[in-house]
């Protein structure tokens, strides 16, 4: 069975510019070079020249035959150079939600995508206008004053959250220094806590939070967002395995930037926490 469906084939045929047999800017010596050094695999070979010899068709002919991880790395891979190539040259991106398409077909191929219950809606098509929209309303906030930035933190998540199609449970509301409330990914209920101060969060606030979710049912899980970040003291107290995951102010800039869709980073976060224990996982770690 094919790694690729056609119609996602078609995708990257976009992405990686493969019209007319080219890929990208590659010549056929430093499409050679890039696969032996990035990936240890040889390019040339006679077997992936099966439906002809143009750098596109030895291409589609790889994705089609090598295994699944090879297939993510690579296309991990072509991403990275496409973008280092992109910047460069200050182009605007020509394919519409160029990265969360891509995150999404790398999902569908390890078979890690989420896919929403029968009885959940699915979340909103999502365009570049969304994720440039809350990006410069999320950056506006660092010129304001904490107080004013906690009322402004407040509304930018409840559109945050909503847009993505995680709709609260509960509305997110200001407490204290906090703004608490609850949301539903993959149908898991999550609480949430966020805090808008300029000190990374310590080990209190890590502490005091899963001590709120421990005391929920067995099931709950919560997420942490600290606009300043961890302190890596705190980090390092908290410790390993607890049922609590962090995002921070950089987290999100990430995710927007690079427009990513939020159930995908939150996914990744909670299989990160599962593999290795860690609470935090930052997204350009995930995303790499």
């Amino acid at each position: 069975m094919a790694n690729i469906r056609s119609i996602d084939m078609m995708f990257l045929d976009d992405l990686f510019e493969m019209g007319g047999g080219y890929v990208l800017n590659f010549s056929d010596r430093t499409i050679t070079r890039f696969f032996a050094e990035e990936l240890n695999i040889d390019f040339d070979s006679p077997i992936y020249a099966q439906n002809g010899t143009s750098k596109a068709k030895r291409l589609r002919c790889f994705l089609q035959t090598v295994d699944k991880p090879t297939v993510v790395r690579t296309l991990n891979a072509l991403w990275e150079y496409r973008e280092a190539l992109r910047l460069r040259s200050g182009t605007e991106d020509k394919v519409q939600n160029a990265h969360s398409r891509l995150i999404a077909l790398i999902d569908k191929i390890s078979g890690g995508a989420a896919k929403p219950a029968s009885n959940q809606t699915p979340p909103p098509a999502l365009d570049r206008a969304l994720f440039v929209e809350l990006l410069q309303e999320f950056q506006k906030m660092s010129q304001l004053k904490p107080q004013e930035r906690g009322y402004a933190f407040e509304a930018f998540l409840i559109r945050f959250f909503n847009k993505f199609g995680l709709e609260a449970r509960d509305p997110f509301r200001l407490t204290g220094e906090q703004i608490d409330g609850s949301f539903i990914l993959s149908n898991e209920i999550y609480s949430l806590e966020a805090k808008w101060q300029n000190a990374p969060s310590a080990i209190n606030h890590l502490h005091t939070f899963h001590g709120k979710v421990e005391q929920k049912a067995a099931w709950t899980r919560g997420l942490i967002i600290s606009y300043s970040g961890f302190s890596e003291d705190g980090l390092n107290a908290f410790g390993r395995g607890k049922r609590v995951i962090c995002m921070d102010g950089f987290d999100i800039y990430e995710m927007l930037n690079r427009e990513l869709p939020l159930a995908h980073i939150l996914e990744r976060k909670v299989r990160r926490a599962a593999e290795t224990g860690n609470a935090f996982v930052r997204v350009r770690d995930l995303f790499v």
